[in-house]
């Protein structure tokens, strides 16, 4: 903790009961120079209760002494005797037991409009386990014909943005990723091909001009001989 959990409160109390300085006050609580002048005026923070920081462990009077005797030293936060809270480790998302009785409608609605998800997803996603996904998977449920499938995260077992997540690895690991319009591979354009026009009957003046074409080639025809 590099600043007092509650600052203008905190700076109400030094402004009080201590002769620190205005920049010392201010470069402690992390307020203005000019904003704790004002707290000493009283234009600022009228009738706020101060925080006594050494009540609550954020500084010790020793330290207060110091620096009233010593106008250019700052205040230095004194070392935190509580256990600081430790992150939660990755595991099974706890659910309240006000809404453990909603879980099965989540379930429910996941199989229906996610299928995709696995009964490992499903189970860290709003906290509840295999057995019961795989009872009303195959509708053995003891209380299936009241199940009624709602969104998880209306019901406020997860939310949008968890969901989205784990949709999303889901579809990559099933191959079923939406493909945009615009990146999809294009199929290559037919050639355009020349429409066939419709064969005439050679008419009589054509077929004058292939018999000359014939004689200038093979010279004139024999004639028939009578019998």
């Amino acid at each position: 903790m590099s600043k007092p959990l509650m600052p203008k409160a905190t700076a109400v109390w030094l402004v009080e009961n201590t002769a620190l300085s205005f920049e010392q006050v201010a470069d402690f609580v992390g307020l203005h120079e000019l904003e704790v002048q004002a707290i000493a005026d009283g234009e600022v923070a009228v009738g706020m209760q101060g925080a006594d920081p050494i009540a609550s462990g954020e500084l010790t009077q020793a330290e207060i002494d110091r620096c009233q005797a010593d106008p250019n030293a700052q205040l230095k936060m004194a070392k935190a005797t509580l256990p600081m809270p430790k992150a939660r480790g990755k595991g099974a998302r706890y659910t309240p037991v006000s809404k453990r009785q909603d879980r099965p409608d989540a379930i429910a609605w996941l199989l229906k409009h996610h299928p995709e998800l696995t009964d490992a997803q499903i189970s860290r996603l709003i906290g509840t386990t295999k057995p019961t996904i795989k009872t009303i998977r195959e509708r053995s449920h003891w209380n299936i014909n009241n199940i009624k499938p709602q969104s998880p995260v209306g019901m406020g077992l997860c939310n949008e943005a968890d969901l989205e997540k784990v949709v999303a690895i889901a579809r990559a690991k099933a191959g079923t990723t939406h493909v945009p319009i615009s990146d999809a591979p294009q199929m290559p354009a037919e050639p355009l091909r020349e429409p066939k026009l419709p064969t005439m009957a050679p008419g009589p003046k054509a077929e004058e001009e292939a018999h000359h074409t014939v004689e200038s080639v093979f010279g004139p025809a024999s004639k028939k001989r009578e019998d």
